[in-house]
């Protein structure tokens, strides 16, 4: 787990000395223990090389120092991330002659570019961001793994190409400013998080995951190399007799892979059924798993007692940390400039606490993240299985009768306002856009001055699902494609990576999730219940009342908050004279929203978090021209 940043650049028209080390200096807490650049002046019309690393050492943490290179060869690679199956790839490679001087995934990865060339992704099971600079072939190729586990950003100014694992790296090249997208805002209200490749920044990319993309002769030229198995329609497949069993195995091989390490590690526990199926199966490995777990003072949302059961069960090394509505907002400002984005979702922050409390004892954790988005874990994956049924009643009953009848429902029917007025959408991609909280489009046009639309087109993720697709493959697929890798696994990098500990997440491995998809729905949503088959497979390995209490969600009780201690900072922030981003909005129907909140008519704490959090990110780059 590292930072990488670098440069390719016209010679003689590179930023001046002194930049990769400013850019390496911003990205320091991804990378405390070492670093490292290289810098190639190639001639012959090439363009000038920048390399830049910090280390987080996890593997071989004596060697495989970055950037590591192959003068003969002319390869250069700078590395974030982890290759699980390294040691099976280097076998294979010592098959072909290459030989190995240290135990470390950065040189079996240089290996096998030299072998493979950009093919060398198909052949990597892990989390990864790199750059290789191939002086031979006259290419810089970059990389992203299939999930977007690992970020990388990057910045084209004329024939210059400029990238880093976050943005604020690039912010310190002279000539690239901290200017507002205001498409990108428009987005970001829509969705409650930025879709890639668009970040807030103007000229500032996200390389999309699951792409490479080969910068040459001053052009960079993106390719896909793997997606989401289910944005197709289910394929007849041969499967073992029992697969829930296989399931099983194969996440237990996940897990297993995940845990190589030559550093302390652990475990972020919840107490739900994903985090703690990963810590009994870690459990079955090393008998002396560290794990950690958050709360809040509010009783009534804090999962405490369930992790501190599942402790017990694994016979952990447990740790707890209880946090209040005061730590989450002394850490909200840092925060939104660690992600250089709003912290779409309050718990970040408690992520980011715990992951600083971990790192006290680990360097590395394994967490549950990505089971709801691979299993079907939410109740719109249960919802949606009746989308195309509920819309088969006829239009005038739908939206002359019951859509108004839902809207006079009370907040605290909640779920079914929610369920009813999204299957009321008859366009998917909208339904699925809206599923996590959104604006629907009639709401952003009273609300929003900008006028904005979000993508909705085919052809590009994560609305290039197939229509033949089941409904709950088409959404399980825009979830792993857009909420996922631009939402929850940019809040886990971000928020443990600026407490300088790496987090790996077992559910993601790409061979686990293609195994999934092979399944029938049913294996994953039945009647009511979702995640069935990790229900099935965590029978023999949790306690009963784990596998059957509701699904709770690591929830930050902001509802309350805003009514009560932070009634003040909301206001001053959107109401404020100080304000930057009130001019987006139609300030009677901002108010009239702020006012339903405060007198608890309606919660719109998931718009009203979304707001203060942008308003935040101007303030910290002032960014409003």
């Amino acid at each position: 787990m590292c930072g990488i940043a670098g440069w390719l650049a016209v010679q003689g028209t590179g930023p001046p000395e002194g930049t990769i080390e400013a850019m390496l200096d911003a990205i320091a807490h991804r990378g405390p223990d070492d670093q490292g650049t290289y810098f190639a002046r190639t001639g012959g019309g090439q363009p000038d090389i920048v390399l830049g690393h910090r280390r987080l050492a996890i593997i071989d943490p004596v060697g495989a120092r970055q950037p590591m290179l192959d003068e003969v060869a002319g390869v250069a690679l700078v590395f974030n991330g982890e290759i699980y199956n390294f040691r099976a790839l280097r076998a294979t490679l010592e098959g072909h002659g290459y030989r190995f001087v240290r135990d470390s995934d950065t040189e079996v990865l240089l290996r096998a570019y030299q072998h493979w060339g950009a093919d060398v992704v198909h052949h990597l099971r892990g989390m990864f961001a790199f750059a290789i600079s191939d002086s031979r072939r006259g290419t810089v190729l970059l990389a992203r793994d299939r999930f977007g586990e690992k970020p990388l950003f990057y910045c084209q100014r004329g024939s210059n190409l400029y990238f880093a694992s976050e943005i604020k790296a690039l912010l310190r090249v002279p000539g690239i400013d901290p200017s507002v997208d205001f498409d990108a805002v428009g987005n970001y209200l829509a969705y409650r998080y930025v879709p890639a490749p668009a970040t807030l920044f103007r000229g500032i990319h996200k390389l999309m995951p699951g792409t490479i993309a080969v910068w040459k002769e001053g052009k960079l030229r993106h390719s896909r190399y793997w997606s989401a198995p289910d944005g197709t329609p289910l394929e007849p497949a041969a499967r073992g007799a029992d697969p829930v069993r296989d399931f099983t195995a194969r996440l237990e091989e996940a897990v297993s892979l995940q845990m190589v390490s030559d550093v302390p590690f652990g475990a972020f526990l919840s107490g739900g059924l994903d985090s703690s199926t990963i810590v009994a199966l870690m459990s079955r490995h090393n008998p002396n798993v560290m794990t950690f777990s958050v709360g809040f003072r509010e009783g009534a949302y804090s999962e405490l007692p369930h992790a501190a059961v599942v402790a017990r069960h694994c016979g952990t090394r447990h740790h707890e940390l209880l946090v209040s509505s005061a730590d989450i907002m002394d850490q909200l400002p840092m925060l939104v400039g660690m992600r250089d984005a709003p912290v779409s979702e309050p718990s970040d922050v408690a992520i980011h606490i715990l992951a600083r409390e971990a790192s006290r004892s680990v360097k590395m954790v394994l967490t549950g993240e990505g089971s709801d988005e691979l299993l079907g874990g939410y109740p719109k994956h249960v919802v949606e299985r009746s989308a195309r049924g509920f819309q088969a009643l006829p239009r005038a009953l739908r939206h002359g009768l019951l859509a108004p009848l839902v809207r006079a429902l009370p907040y605290r029917f909640r779920r079914v306002k929610t369920a009813l007025a999204n299957l009321n959408i008859e366009d998917w991609r909208e339904r699925q856009v809206r599923w996590f909280g959104a604006l629907d489009r009639n709401e952003r046009d009273a609300l929003i001055r900008l006028a904005p639309q979000p993508r909705t087109e085919d052809g590009t993720p994560p609305f290039d699902g197939d229509a033949a697709a089941s409904s709950l493959r088409r959404i399980l697929y825009f979830d792993q494609t857009s909420w996922l890798p631009d939402n929850l696994l940019e809040r886990a990098d971000r928020m443990t990576m600026a407490a300088s500990i790496e987090s790996r997440v077992p559910f993601l491995d790409h061979k686990l999730v293609e195994y999934v998809s092979t399944l029938p729905d049913r294996y994953r949503v039945r009647g009511l219940t979702g995640k069935w088959i990790l229900r099935a497979a965590a029978r023999s390995l949790l306690p009963k009342h784990i596998l059957t209490r509701p699904k709770v969600g690591f929830r930050v009780p902001v509802n309350d908050w805003f009514r009560g201690p932070l009634r003040g900072y909301l206001c001053d922030h959107l109401r404020g004279p100080g304000s930057l981003t009130r001019e987006y909005f139609d300030g009677k129907t901002l108010d009239g929203l702020m006012d339903e909140h405060f007198a608890g008519r309606q919660n719109h704490e998931k718009l009203l978090w979304a707001l203060l959090n942008l308003e935040i990110w101007h303030r910290r780059y002032a960014a409003t021209d």
